[in-house]
């Protein structure tokens, strides 16, 4: 996410509930999910994990209402006689294995099933959810986050949105393969994550099907209905698919789809620079809504108002650093954040703007005595608050401190073992989680030297690392 303001979150509430346990503690394995996690501590479940997501979702402009069903399979880790989704909406039903479920919801997030049979842990198993729900009155923890107009409808958000518009497990630790199927009226195009498998008219309206067949955290989903001018097609070896809202004006329009078409170039460099590209398609879809922020869907950025190079770069760099390889508890956030700041960095060096080198000793010499900017720990922004304020989750320090720890390891290790850590690190974690530890191990075994007193003094000291970010400590 490249945060700009944020209009629609209002401040954070109290703490959430943490999500139920379905028949006590669960030893879950290496794959299962990461939760729960302290910063929310009422996203995501644990005892099972989820395969893929088929969604159904039927939306109405008129008065925003969506009603829809969606298709869960997921496998237990452990034998389960409930178990929980996350869902703001209202249910109407619940299937297991297609078989009526006993269901409530004991707080506005929480879905709590009872299936009619007990789930058998390692046996993948089919749970259906009927729901309906005006998102757009919806505030939870002090988040509305439901982006639409009578013209337009865009659900972006970080670090939480699906619950607005499907059942999940809402961590990112439990990523999943989603069919996205929206249906709305038939002068709408709608767009989503993936590859664009059909549209299907129905009278007065059309059903769109996306489809993501790599590995998707649940906030990286995301459907866009409105008015677009669309271009798609085959650049760099590689398909895009860009969507710009007509709402813009023609003038605002044209720029947009301008600098979308870029798309597909700054995603080749960015293989040369990371490795393959982790997903089938590129491209952009730039809102005539007023999010304040864009992101980084997967294999789709969304964006609002100017679109720059810099952002593209960040938000395709994002691609493989947030998306493919996502983190597996929210503290690890400037795993995201401060490597796609970084690759801007470096993309402006291979254009012939300032080296990396030269912007981290500017930004140093910018920043030493400012002792607000050492005094976060971007190894852990929120420690001690829960639910997590997003002021702390996307601070500036964030971004600045995370390129500028990635520069100055850039100069400690050289660029060859440096260039290497990164191919390795996409590669190794590609449609995975990982951590800062595992980084910073990383790290070590490619240089060969131990980084333990660099890490700490870049990212979790409360002031200024010693005079010399050039040589990298």
């Amino acid at each position: 996410m490249r945060v700009l303001r944020r209009l629609r979150t209002t401040p954070l509430l109290a703490v959430a509930l943490v999500a139920a346990l379905a028949t006590g503690p669960v030893a879950a394995p290496a794959s299962a999910p990461r939760v729960p996690d302290p910063y929310y501590p009422a996203d995501g479940n644990i005892g099972y994990d989820v395969l893929r997501y088929d969604i159904h979702d039927r939306y109405r402009f008129a008065d925003r209402h969506i009603r829809g069903v969606t298709t869960i399979r997921l496998v237990p880790s452990a034998d389960l006689t409930t178990f929980d989704l996350d869902l703001l909406l209202d249910v109407d039903s619940v299937r297991v294995a297609g078989v009526e479920a006993d269901y409530e919801k004991p707080d506005i997030h929480e879905l709590r099933i009872t299936p009619a049979e007990p789930l058998t842990a390692g046996e993948p198993v089919a749970v259906q959810v009927r729901y309906h729900g005006f998102p757009d009155s919806i505030e939870w923890q002090g988040e509305s986050n439901w982006l639409a107009s009578d013209r337009e409808v865009v659900t972006m958000n970080e670090p939480h949105m699906a619950a607005w518009w499907f059942p999940s497990n809402d961590h990112p630790s439990d990523k999943a393969r989603f069919d996205i199927r929206i249906t709305t009226g038939k002068g709408r195009d709608v767009v989503s994550n993936g590859v664009l498998k059909g549209r299907a008219v129905h009278g007065r309206t059309a059903t769109t099907h996306w489809r993501m067949a790599d590995p998707m955290a649940t906030y990286l989903a995301f459907f866009a209905a409105g008015d677009f001018a669309i271009e798609r097609g085959t650049a760099h070896g590689m398909r895009y698919y860009n969507a710009v809202s007509k709402r813009l004006g023609p003038a605002a329009e044209e720029h947009a789809l301008a600098m979308l078409r870029r798309s597909a170039r700054i995603t080749s460099w960015l293989q040369d620079e990371l490795g393959d590209y982790p997903f089938a398609t590129t491209g952009g879809l730039v809102t005539s809504l007023s999010p304040g922020f864009a992101l980084e869907n997967q294999s789709r950025p969304t964006y609002s108002g100017f679109v720059s190079i810099d952002l593209l770069v960040h938000e395709l760099a994002h691609q493989w650093f947030g998306d493919s390889v996502a983190v597996a508890r929210w503290k690890d956030i400037w795993l995201n954040e401060g490597f796609a700041t970084y690759m801007e960095k470096r993309h402006a060096e291979a254009v012939g703007r300032a080296t990396t080198s030269e912007w981290l000793d500017a930004k140093y010499a910018g920043t030493k005595n400012r002792d607000r900017f050492w005094k976060l720990n971007i190894a852990d922004p929120c420690a001690d608050l829960a639910p997590c304020p997003w002021w702390n989750l996307f601070a500036t320090e964030v971004y600045e401190r995370g390129a500028m720890t990635l520069a100055a390891l850039r100069n400690r290790v050289g660029t060859a073992d440096f260039r290497r850590v990164l191919r390795r690190w996409v590669a190794v974690h590609e449609g995975g989680n990982a951590t800062t530890e595992e980084f910073r191990q990383l790290a070590e075994r490619v240089s060969g030297e131990r980084l333990g007193t660099f890490f700490h003094a870049w990212l979790r000291a409360d002031e200024a690392p010693p005079d010399r970010p050039r040589f990298g400590l």
